[in-house]
């Protein structure tokens, strides 16, 4: 634990501040009692709320706090009593001149003993991202889906048995957390020894920063039991607490379980398309965010999908690819890229080509014509189980007739300039349609 509070044991009344800074025996005061973090996702900002129990003497007491080697921002340092607050009076925080990274709260007290507070402040340096890992079942119909957080801590500070809150939406910030975090002095430069005065306790969370003011309205810590999360929305913010508490060292990553979702209905679906996919085959997987596919409570984080196949055999899992997605809102259709597969093939082999049905203009010149190609596509499904495939053909003009034989399975015209073929294959199961394509072109379009 880097960052510090500590009490003057002896304090001379006639020494000037300096003096004082230069020469009291500090002693350390109790660990914090609890720690908790609320982690933004797309900004190096995180509030950090601890609770620590003071031993004040009757009168004035100067508690000294250091962020040496850390990124704590020290201009958003807040500290309000947790009890007795009618006799403890929180008169304000001073940043000595030529004494870095030291701040020294003034604290009025109308009695003696142990009283508890809440130190708030905000750092950099801590950052988290969601990963999933999908199980697919043998027929490959549901899904077993895992979410975890990785937490990872580079902020300088150990922080012990912390509970912790993620924060999905976009902030704002005028500076950054990590630029206020390495000025030199708490307010840019050395001089006259600055002094934040706090407001009145009632109105202590109105005058706040508005992130902070943001941050801390959702509360209060929950009970250790087994791992998940709880989510609440935050006006355009989504906060997603994890129960239980970590401990998350200085230079380490933990990774937090989120939610354990078995059976989800799934569809498996294989595309071709040659203007952005190349010759290859690429495999979607497809659910929703909903009551139905046994989701629906919470908007899902953004992050990385790795896919698995129970094979059955000793508990083994085949590797079926990986996808990033963005977040996922309620009720939300989300279409995942496995990326591409070898065991499902398409060859579309173009058997003939003509131009044919000219148009000339007053001087002789071509002002129209029909382009014709003739295409034979070969399906195949190599695989152990059924599987559906979606091809799609895109027209270099929205003027054009097709002409289908063979089986061609389902087909849909797109758009103007794109139609798609849908098939449905058994085990090891192999199709094959042509298609006459004639694309009309200058006044022939017309």
């Amino acid at each position: 634990m880097k960052n510090r509070l500590i009490l003057p044991a002896i304090i001379g009344v006639l020494l000037s501040y300096s003096a004082v800074y230069a020469k009291v025996d500090l002693v350390t005061l109790p660990k914090r009692e609890t720690v908790q973090l609320t982690i933004y996702n797309s900004a190096d900002l995180t509030l950090v709320r601890e609770t620590r129990d003071l031993t004040l003497k009757k009168g004035t007491n100067r508690l000294q706090f250091s962020w040496a080697n850390t990124l704590i921002d020290p201009t958003s340092l807040d500290m309000l009593p947790k009890l007795k607050g009618k006799e403890i009076d929180i008169l304000d925080l001073t940043f000595p001149p030529r004494a870095r990274n030291l701040g020294v709260w003034s604290v009025e007290s109308r009695m003696s003993g142990d009283v508890p507070v809440e130190i708030a402040y905000l750092t950099s340096g801590l950052s988290w991202r969601a990963f999933y890992m999908g199980t697919l079942s043998k027929n490959e119909k549901t899904m077993r889906l895992k979410g975890y957080v990785r937490v990872t801590n580079n902020s300088g500070e150990d922080y012990e048995q912390a509970q912790i809150r993620v924060i999905v939406g976009k902030i704002n910030l005028i500076d950054r957390i990590a630029d206020l975090a390495r000025r030199k002095y708490a307010y840019g430069r050395p001089g006259p020894s600055p002094v934040v005065r706090p407001a009145p306790q009632a109105d202590r969370a109105a005058g706040m920063s508005e992130v902070k003011h943001k941050l801390m309205r959702v509360e209060k810590s929950m009970m250790a039991r087994p791992k998940e999360i709880k989510k609440e929305g935050l006006s355009e913010y989504f906060l997603y607490t994890i129960e239980g508490t970590e401990t998350v060292p200085h230079g380490w990553s933990r990774r937090l379980p989120s939610f354990d979702v078995k059976e989800i209905p799934v569809v498996n679906l294989y595309k071709f398309e040659q203007e952005r996919y190349g010759n290859q085959v690429m495999r979607f997987l497809s659910f929703k965010n909903d009551k139905a596919h046994k989701l629906g409570d919470t908007p899902i984080p953004g992050g990385t999908l790795k896919a698995f196949r129970d094979v059955g055999k000793e508990g083994r899992l085949s590797y079926e690819g990986k996808s990033r997605f963005k977040y996922i809102p309620l009720d939300e259709d989300v279409e995942l890229n496995l990326g591409p597969v070898a065991n499902v093939i398409v060859k579309p082999v173009l058997m003939d080509y003509k131009t044919d049905r000219y148009l000339f203009d007053g001087k002789g010149n071509i002002s129209g014509w029909d382009e014709i190609r003739v295409f034979e596509v070969s399906v195949k499904n190599t695989r152990a189980i059924p599987v559906k495939v979606e091809i799609r053909q895109n027209f270099k003009t929205a003027s054009w007739e097709m002409e289908k034989a063979g089986d061609f399975g389902a087909y849909e015209k797109v758009d103007l300039d794109t139609v798609k073929f849908t098939l449905k294959l058994g085990v090891r199961e192999t199709k094959t349609f042509r298609y006459t394509l004639t694309m009309h072109h200058g006044k022939r379009a017309e």
